[in-house]
């Protein structure tokens, strides 16, 4: 049988983009602040948010999963986001998908529960600095001054024409997680900063 391990190092989809982003964060004198969160863990969980899995599996996690639309609970290194009445998003540090998995899996023991990797699905950028919701807003329709979307909040939207999940951070001045495909990451960065060029 053939070996399918992976021999080399994992390789973000903007790795490429790392020294742009950096020149960017540099030239805008602190306006915006620009950089790829690579390789976070993100899984998928659905199950029923009314039945007992929903409970076991917060207590599994240290945390509860938000009941509210387009809301984040935050809990010690996990984050999880509000994406439908039974669904999810988990993001957890890099490298954790089997531990978290089982912990979910394990919760919800009998109960229907489905959770799907999509680590490689979605990359994360990283927009902070006190124009982040301005550069934001030149291509997204939401709001996204801190009065309106402020932490603990998200929303699966366009911006750039892309679609994205923007996730306000837990506080202002920390910015914003966008989570993009990664097959779309690089014309998103593109888009980025040039629209940043505003602030150089």
């Amino acid at each position: 049988m053939a070996d399918t391990a992976l021999t080399a190092p994992p390789h973000s989809p903007l790795a490429q983009a790392a020294g742009r982003l950096a020149a960017a964060t540099r030239t805008s004198g602190g306006a915006v602040r620009l950089a790829e969160l690579p390789f976070l863990t993100q899984l998928n969980v659905r199950l029923d948010a009314k039945g007992t899995a929903a409970e076991a599996v917060g207590l599994a996690l240290d945390l509860q999963l938000p009941l509210q639309p387009n809301t984040v609970v935050r809990g010690g290194e996990l984050t999880v986001l509000w994406l439908g009445p039974d669904e999810w998003l988990l993001v957890g540090p890099p490298g954790s998908e089997r531990e978290l998995e089982s912990r979910i899996r394990t919760a919800a023991g009998d109960e229907h529960v489905c959770v799907t990797d999509v680590s490689a699905q979605r990359t994360t950028l990283l927009v902070a600095g006190p124009r982040a919701h301005d550069l934001l807003a030149h291509g997204c329709a939401l709001d996204l001054h801190p009065r309106s979307f402020g932490s603990g909040r998200c929303a699966q939207t366009t911006l750039g024409r892309t679609q994205v999940i923007v996730v306000a951070r837990a506080d202002s001045r920390a910015g914003f997680w966008v989570l993009v495909r990664s097959s779309f990451a690089g014309y998103l960065t593109d888009w980025l900063l040039d629209a940043a060029t505003e602030y150089v």
